[in-house]
This record gives structure tokens, sequence and C-alpha cells, in this order.
């Protein structure tokens, strides 16, 4: 049989338990003559007469019984397939987990998360990657576990998504710098040097386009791929750097923040995962202590 129907399998294992068609029939529920039939089916597949008469019972071939263990194996282990997961053992969990996200986050979020996860499941080990775009291919093809980042249209559709945190740009500077004292004002803001960040390398952007109603430019004196980036070059120089608020809090300690002074929409940061990783537990556990860190005052257990 080029094909064999894996159904025979559990018809099979019921016979060699029982040694009778009859009891066979009755414990798989069915009649009789539908286990006769089946056992006629088996026969054909193996090429073997598996039982055979002696006297009033039935007796396994050689063949039979070389097949009794492989076969009484194979329904134990497809029963533990179908049965629900065992409980999470996390003393005991060895796995690593891979995080897409920026820099900052890292710096931000990634202490508090790396001491918890620690504390509970020493085994685990965590890998940070840069997010260089928001190609979702590696989600799909499970080379990443989670990913933070603002969801927008170019998003696939297929992701989990989950807030995180709404977040807002703020202007930063070193501490000498004159934008530290006085009142802020657009014109002020425009007229200093500033620092772009932009992983697709975009010459202008949010601020800017705030900015232009007010008929105000202002001077971008360079562009950088992360807000870590950008703060450290903020604080060695007079430039000014945009980022985000909670994103950068851990980054910009020991530098001026201040409120930006054009209206720029704030925006939420998710967290993003595979549905495949949905159900799965050791995913459910590290998902809610990535939210906790995220909204200090959650309990882990307490979310999806």
């Amino acid at each position: 049989m080029s094909n064999p129907d894996l159904n025979l399998l559990f018809t099979l294992d019921a016979l060699l338990a029982e040694g009778s068609v009859a009891r066979a029939a009755k414990r798989l529920h069915l009649s009789p003559s539908a286990m006769s039939r089946a056992l006629g089916r088996l026969r054909e597949a193996t090429n073997d007469p598996l039982l055979v008469r002696a006297g009033r019972v039935l007796v396994p071939t050689p063949r039979a019984l070389e097949l009794r263990e492989p076969v009484r194996q194979l329904m134990q282990d497809a029963s533990a397939v179908l049965r629900p997961a065992a409980k999470l053992d996390l003393k005991r969990l060895v796995r690593t987990f891979t995080l897409r996200t920026s820099e900052g986050w890292v710096e931000n979020f990634g202490p508090s998360l790396i001491a918890r996860i620690s504390a509970e499941a020493p085994g685990i080990r965590l890998r940070f990657v840069p997010k260089p775009n928001k190609d979702s291919t590696p989600l799909r093809e499970g080379e990443i576990d989670l990913e933070t980042g603002v969801v927008d249209e170019t998003t696939s559709p297929e992701l989990r998504t989950q807030a995180l945190f709404r977040d807002r740009l703020v202007g930063v500077v070193r501490l000498e710098h004159s934008l530290c004292t006085g009142r802020m004002r657009a014109a002020r803001y425009a007229a200093g040097r500033h620092i772009l960040v932009s992983r697709e390398g975009h010459e202008t952007g949010p601020v800017d386009d705030a900015l232009k109603p007010l008929g105000f430019q202002r001077e971008i004196v360079s562009i950088v791929g992360g807000f870590a980036t950008a703060i450290a070059l903020a604080r060695g120089s007079d430039f000014i750097a945009s980022v985000p608020e909670k994103h950068t809090a851990s980054l910009r300690v020991g530098m001026h923040s201040f409120a930006l002074p054009v209206s720029v929409p704030e925006f939420t940061v998710s967290l993003l995962w595979h549905p495949r990783l949905d159900a799965d537990a050791a995913h459910r556990w590290l998902r809610g202590h990535v939210r906790a860190v995220c909204t200090p005052g959650r309990q882990p257990g307490k979310s999806r």
C-alpha cells in the first residue's frame, strides 16, 4: 500500500493486545464484522496473516510478535502528542528566545527583563538582535520569537500584536546647552542644529512636518539609524536630538530633556509575535514579563 491508513494502527494495537477479534472490536467500540474487515486490510498492508487460528483461539505470527511493542509505543507517543502540554517547569526550562528591538529598548528595559527572567527561569537565555527594518519574514520563519515596534499599514496582518505603552517625542541636549534655560519656543528650537533619527535614511521626519506650517525649517547636521546613537551624539556636542520619551528614559540620564514646542502625534509601541507561538506556554510567560517591564505595576500572570 503506497498510502497506508494510519487508523489501522489503532486496530492492530487492539488486536495484538486482545488476541481476539471480538474483544478488540469491543475495545474500539466496533462491530465484530467491522473488526474482521479491518484485520483483512491489515493482512493486505503487512503481507502477513498476523493472527491465525489455533484450535478455538487466534495466535500471533512471528511478524505480529515483532510489531507488538513498536505499535504499542507508537500509540503511546500519539496519545502523548494529543494530550495538553505539561505544566511549565520554569526552574528546569532551558531555551533561548530571540527578541528583535531597538538599542534604546534594550538599554532601557533589557536589564529589568533579564533580572525577572533569571529569577524565575535560570535556564532561559535572551538574545537581542537589532531591528534594521519592519520586515515580518524573520517572525514568520521562526528566526525571531518576539519583536517590539509601531504597528502600521506595513505590518503583516497575520501577526499577533499587543500594545505595550504610548510614547511621544521629546527634545534632549547636554546639560551645558543653551536650551537648558529659558522658555522653549518653536523658533528657538528650530534654530538649533539637529540630529535626525531614520532607519531608512530619510532627510526629514515628523518634527519637520510639524515645523513647516509654522514657517520654520531646522538644520539637520547628522542622520543616524537609532535613538541611542542620537543621544550619544547629543551628549557630546551642542546638537539637539528628538527621541521617544519612555523608550529612552535610562539613556537620557544626566542630560536635559524638554517637551517639543510643536505638536507631534504620539505613537504606540507594541509587542509582535507569530500566531504559531500564541499558545506556547513558555512564550506566553515571556510575553507577560515583557509587558510587565514596560508597564510598571502590571502583573505578568494577568496578561494574555
